[in-house]
């Protein structure tokens, strides 16, 4: 009886998640649709930026790359990439499935960056919709709902174990963080290399992390780096630091074909 409980529940899990995974094109679809509702009340609240220095700075590096990230995207969609520029102290940049963006004014503004380390986080955010980290994390989100809706007693025939508490403490790190670890490594590395492609220098990369590293109060410890989504920002650096060689000739063909 056991063994039977155990394949019917495995099978409802299985086909569950099967049938209910988010595909590319509607993650892409409800993400504009989000964005768009979102800008809006932001618009009506007068905090689209399009006129400072800053926000045309930020709209020339993300004009520049755009090109350079369609030649990247691998989906098999093709992306309708927006940005806007928020009036805002917060240190931030987001990007959203299908290559909805948005860019704070303090995080230039208050770091004082110039245009190469705007392109190190517009290639990083553009990287993150790339590489589809979102979709990732729908996905995940709707397997973890499909857990919790099982419950823990089902689950526990399938594992062996009570996992009502592992459900909530997964949803924690997962779903309500940004990006996993491996996540934010691999957006730090092909964002490297878009950046480079794209005629920005490269080396200002891990320079940038130390700006923020001060910016927020000093590095992480080591228990933070374990909790955490983002990698340290000394291992950060050290990763991008390893990378420059390979991105610095990215970055020389393209001055060498653009004169």
């Amino acid at each position: 009886m056991k063994k039977q409980l155990k394949s019917f529940a495995f099978a409802v899990l299985a086909g569950a998640v099967i049938t209910s995974c988010a595909d590319s094109a509607s993650i892409n679809q409800e993400a504009a649709s989000s964005y768009t509702q979102e800008m809006g009340k932001i618009r009506s609240q007068g905090a689209i930026d399009t006129t400072s220095n800053t926000a045309r700075r930020i709209h020339h590096v993300f004009n520049k790359m755009v090109p350079y990230a369609n030649q990247a995207n691998e989906t098999g969609l093709k992306f309708n990439w927006q940005i806007n520029v928020i009036k805002s102290k917060e240190l931030n940049a987001w990007a959203m499935p299908g290559g909805k963006m948005a860019f704070y004014t303090g995080l230039v503004d208050t770091l004082q960056l110039n245009d190469n380390e705007i392109a190190v986080v517009m290639g990083h955010e553009m990287a993150h919709a790339l590489k589809e980290h979102g979709k990732a994390k729908a996905n995940f989100g709707t397997m973890s709902a499909i857990a919790g809706a099982i419950g823990g007693t089902a689950l526990s025939v399938v594992v062996g174990a009570d996992v009502t508490d592992l459900v909530t403490l997964t949803k924690d790190f997962a779903l309500d963080k940004p990006y996993s670890r491996s996540a934010e490594t691999e957006a730090d590395e092909v964002g490297l290399m878009l950046m480079a492609r794209s005629g920005y220098n490269p080396q200002v990369a891990p320079g940038l992390w130390q700006k923020m590293a001060k910016a927020s109060g000093g590095s992480k410890g080591a228990l933070d780096v374990l909790a955490s989504t983002h990698p340290s920002d000394e291992s950060r650096q050290e990763n991008l630091q390893r990378l420059l060689p390979e991105a610095m000739e990215l970055y020389k063909a393209a001055k060498n074909k653009n004169g």
